[in-house]
């Protein structure tokens, strides 16, 4: 599993193995994504630039690749907490509609998690965004730039493409994940570790972030608000993915695809270890 944007793996992979606590797996989880996010942070700039409309080199290049990591810090950890929070609530209930432990209630139950994590992360992603190909220089005034073009509204610019990107996100990563989960552990004859688990997920992520690659195309170009000169904004998900393949070609809604699959999977692994260091750490101090 993952938490996108975030980007990450699912919690199954890391958590069926001890079943901590849920506020342990609250503090680990925010803790573990924050890791992602800062080690990672390069890589997702890169991604950003190379799907924006200007370009990759006139986006930034290779220039001020840290720039909007304060926005992504602030936003990581409250993030997590709201995906870990709606995903152990709804998990129960789906799974009494559903069936427990099944790929399709695992998938549903973590695609409503990542609905209520959009509310704090797509706000948090615009800033971070908007900073990363140079359109603001500090935090402070990509914040209020934000909020001048079009009010708190327009901190929820490509709220409903976000959605519609996680959605079928964590419907294609799980049954994948479950799929290889189950032949490693048929060729082993043995249950699967948990590092094995995490490797499972890190590269079913990555098929899935490849494969929901053009919604995070138009998920980009309506966060930072700009289009060609002479062009209207970008309006909607369908209008803009029709509008780049148009104008740019259909090869264009896979821009970024490269770094985007690169953060998924070493994404995936990085959370897991940070999460168990950050497990150990806390159940060290005595928090069960």
């Amino acid at each position: 599993l993952k938490f996108q944007g975030l980007l990450r793996p699912a919690p199954a992979s890391v958590m069926e193995a001890k079943k901590p606590s849920f506020t342990l797996a609250l503090c680990a989880g925010g803790c573990a994504g924050t890791s992602v996010d800062v080690v990672l942070f390069p890589i997702d700039t890169i991604r950003t630039r190379m799907q924006s409309v200007e370009g990759f080199r006139a986006a930034g290049g290779f220039r001020g690749i840290y720039q909007g990591l304060s926005a992504a810090t602030i936003g990581s950890a409250p993030g997590a907490a709201m995906f870990f929070a709606t995903y152990e609530t709804a998990k129960p209930i789906v799974g009494s509609v559903l069936g427990n432990d099944t790929a399709l209630s695992h998938s549903s139950s973590a695609a409503v998690g990542e609905v209520a994590a959009c509310l704090t992360r797509v706000p948090t992603n615009v800033v971070t965004q908007r900073m990363q190909v140079g359109q603001y220089k500090s935090l402070q005034e990509a914040v209020n730039g934000v909020l001048a073009s079009g009010g708190l509204r327009a901190f929820y610019s490509g709220f409903g493409t976000t959605v519609m990107r996680e959605i079928p996100f964590a419907f294609v990563q799980f049954p994948i994940y479950e799929r290889l989960k189950m032949t490693w552990r048929d060729s082993q004859q043995a249950p699967t570790e948990p590092w094995q688990g995490a490797l499972c997920g890190a590269v079913a992520g990555g098929i899935a972030g490849a494969v929901t690659t053009p919604l995070d195309v138009a998920k980009t170009r309506l966060m930072l608000g700009t289009a060609r000169a002479g062009a209207e904004p970008y309006k909607g998900t369908a209008n803009t993915l029709l509008r780049i393949s148009r104008e740019e070609g259909a090869g264009a809604l896979f821009k970024g695809i490269g770094p985007r699959v690169q953060f998924i999977t070493m994404g995936g692994l990085i959370f897991f270890g940070a999460y168990e260091t950050a497990s150990d750490l806390l159940r060290a101090v005595g928090w069960s």
